[in-house]
């Protein structure tokens, strides 16, 4: 009999004339709902969104295995994480404590201290900044220098540095905190479809609607205030009352039909709840609090002659004591794959730079959110050592400090971002970086693609001291 906890083959839903795929799946849970017996999947080494609702003729009962008694059923505390593939990567190792990354924008760039002993490069050079030091392309480097790296003293890192993934440590504060201990109630999606404006969208994951949303096929959102109803009647009826036609707060950004809304936690409060329980439908990794007084909401947006319309948004703390710049980001389904992902990610940055600092995402991204800010990070940093000019007839310099200085992105991330690109390398007790002419190609192809920018003149915000104001 199959049952909670076993595993087994499923029939994977299919696209039309693509091959039949039968992973293993492990069953969570079973229902019977007009004499039609159905079980709830979840594909082992899968993403938790492709979780299903399947018909017994899907099951290939003849392979099942039962649980085994020393392990934990469904029914029990359980960590999805371990009977999936982890949806953020590791992060890569940053260099050492006193490494100090430069960058470069040409074939090499190697930075200063050749010849000398590390006690030595440590007296010649203290009150110094180093600078990273690019090479002519004409000029013949040994092997070693195709491949890229940056300098510290020898006795500080390892002759081939290896990246390893320190434990990221998730902040339990704040109205969506990291969790990985889940009850089975919340590994089952409740939610069969939305319908937010002109969009009629299936969820990926759990969110705490009230329980009498999730019987129904259809929940009816408004697409101004987000509040929920059980009926298009009801919507049609809240519309004639609902005088929104952008999200409440202050607009700050404006450029052709986007818009940024800055939006207090504490002063909207239901709207910042029902933005959360809508961001909990297509984020795994993120645990709801009704507590969102600590955060602000930066809501972009779409505008036409109906109004503007939500496409995405990040929240971040009024007061973060590790200078997180942001607590959360969603891009909508609907507006995926268009760039609106990078648009956020920029102008949280954006606000870092007006705030004078640096800033880094809350810990543990999302699969789709680390790819996004790889991506981000890695075309932000080739952007600035792509068009670095030579001063005084020398060969470009630039350190690590002044690329976070110019980017506000926060030097670990720098560094661990050189380190996936492979621009670092170790050559003869030196970190030298190298650009090759394809990783330039392939640069300068990825931002002709990128149509949309943040736009510094367009931004009209003051930086609050939250600090000061004593209450939020």
């Amino acid at each position: 009999m199959v049952v909670e906890g076993c595993r087994l083959p499923v029939k994977m839903s299919i696209l039309p004339n693509e091959e039949e795929e039968w992973p293993l799946a492990e069953i969570l849970s079973r229902k019977e709902e007009k004499g039609k017996l159905e079980f709830y999947v979840h594909y082992i080494d899968f993403n938790k969104r492709l979780d299903e609702w399947v018909l017994p003729d899907r099951l290939r009962v003849e392979e099942l295995q039962f649980p085994k008694k020393d392990q934990k059923t469904p029914q029990k505390q359980n960590s999805s994480a371990a009977n999936s593939r982890p949806t953020t990567p590791d992060r890569e190792l940053q260099l050492s404590k006193k490494l100090s990354l430069p960058e470069q924008s040409s074939p090499a760039a190697k930075l200063g201290g050749q010849g000398q002993t590390p006690q030595s490069q440590t007296k010649s050079n203290a009150g110094r900044k180093r600078k990273a030091i690019f090479l002519d392309e004409k000029q013949d480097l040994p092997p070693a220098y195709c491949n890229s790296l940056l300098s510290q003293d020898s006795q500080d890192a390892p002759a081939t540095p290896q990246p390893s993934a320190p434990p990221q440590q998730p902040r339990q504060t704040g109205s969506m905190s990291s969790s990985h201990d889940e009850n089975i109630i919340t590994r089952i999606k409740n939610m069969e479809t939305i319908e937010l404006g002109k969009y009629r969208i299936k969820p990926w994951y759990f969110s705490p609607y009230p329980p009498e949303l999730t019987t129904i096929s259809i929940v009816y959102i408004c697409e101004f205030c987000l509040k929920y109803v059980k009926s298009r009647k009801c919507l049609e009826r809240h519309r004639t009352k609902c005088t929104l036609r952008h999200p409440p707060g202050n607009e700050i950004y404006r450029k052709s039909t986007i818009s940024f809304f800055e939006i207090d936690g504490r002063k909207n409060k239901m709207y910042s709840q029902n933005l959360c329980l809508l961001a909990k439908l297509f984020l795994d990794h993120k645990t709801l609090y009704y507590d969102t007084d600590p955060f602000l909401f930066y809501v972009m947006t779409e505008y036409d002659i109906k109004g503007f319309h939500i496409v995405g948004f990040f929240s971040k703390e009024k007061e973060s004591t590790e200078d997180y710049n942001v607590a959360c980001i969603l891009t909508l389904p609907p507006y995926q794959r268009k760039g609106y992902g990078k648009l956020l990610i920029e102008f949280s940055y954006e606000l870092s730079k007006f705030e004078g600092k640096t800033g880094s995402p809350e810990k543990p991204l999302s699969d789709l959110g680390l790819l996004s800010y790889r991506s981000y990070w890695s075309q932000t940093i080739l952007e600035i050592l792509v068009n670095l000019k030579p001063e005084n007839g020398e060969r470009p310099q630039i350190t690590i400090n002044e690329i976070c200085e110019l980017t506000s992105i926060r030097k670990e991330d720098v560094i661990s971002t050189l380190q996936h690109l492979n621009l670092i390398n170790y050559y003869k007790g030196q970190y030298i970086i190298t650009l090759s002419q394809e990783s330039i190609d392939t640069h300068n192809r990825a931002m002709a693609k990128r149509k949309i920018r943040i736009d510094a003149k367009c931004l009209h915000w003051t930086p609050k001291d939250w600090a000061k104001r004593g209450k939020w």
